[in-house]
C-alpha cells in the first residue's frame, strides 16, 4: 500500500513538473491561439493573446452560422450542447502537430464551451500538448469549460485559463497581458 501511494505521489509530482516545464520554456514552444466567437468578444481576447504571446491565430468557424437573435442562439446552443452535437467546421487547420501550446477560446454557452470548439478539440490528437482555455461570459466565468476540455483532451495538460466578462473585453488588454506574464507566455 505504501509503495502504491509513493508511486501515485511521484506521478503527481511529475505531472506538476510537466505543466511547469510547458510554461517555462515558451521561447522554444510553438503557440496556437484558436477561438470561436459569436458576438466578437472572444475574438478580441484572442487577438490580445496572439499579439502578446506571438502565437498563430486561427478562427474556428462552423459551416452553418448561428442566428444573430439572442434568444434563438441561446435555444440552439442549449439543444446542441444537451445532444452532444458537434457542428461541421468551415475553417480547417491542416495539423496540430507543429504546436506545443494551444490557447482555446470560446464564449461560455450553458456553462461550457460552444459546440464548434468541441468539434475542433475532437478533430485532433492533443496528447502531450498544453491547452490553455480562455472564456468570455456575462457572469458565469469558466463554468465547467475546463472539466469538459479535459474530457475531450485527456492526454493533455489543461491549465485553468482566463475568463473575461464580455462587456469588459475592450478594456481587458492589460489584464490579459498580466495573466500571460503570470503563466510565462509572453513572447521574448
Amino acid at each position: 500500500m505504501k509503495i502504491k501511494f509513493i508511486l501515485v505521489a511521484l506521478a503527481g509530482m511529475l505531472m506538476v513538473y510537466s505543466g511547469a516545464e510547458a510554461q517555462s520554456n515558451t521561447k522554444s514552444k510553438r503557440v496556437l491561439v484558436a477561438y470561436f466567437s459569436h458576438s466578437g468578444n472572444t475574438r478580441v481576447i484572442a487577438q490580445y493573446i496572439q499579439e502578446i504571446s506571438g502565437g498563430d491565430l486561427f478562427e474556428i468557424v462552423p459551416v452553418k452560422q448561428y442566428p444573430t437573435d439572442y434568444n434563438s442562439v441561446v435555444d440552439q446552443a442549449k439543444k446542441e450542447i444537451n445532444a452532444g452535437y458537434k457542428p461541421a467546421l468551415k475553417s480547417k487547420l491542416a495539423s496540430i502537430d507543429r504546436y506545443d501550446v494551444i490557447f482555446i477560446g470560446s464564449p461560455n454557452w450553458w456553462s461550457t464551451i460552444a459546440p464548434p470548439v468541441s468539434t475542433f478539440l475532437s478533430s485532433f490528437n492533443f496528447s502531450g500538448k498544453t491547452i490553455i482555455p480562455f472564456i468570455t461570459h456575462e457572469g458565469s466565468r469558466m463554468g465547467r469549460s475546463v472539466i469538459d476540455i479535459k474530457k475531450l483532451c485527456p492526454q493533455s495538460t489543461v491549465l485553468e485559463g482566463y475568463a473575461c466578462r464580455g462587456s469588459n473585453v475592450k478594456d481587458a488588454h492589460d489584464e490579459v497581458a498580466n495573466w500571460l506574464q503570470k503563466i510565462n507566455m509572453v513572447k521574448k
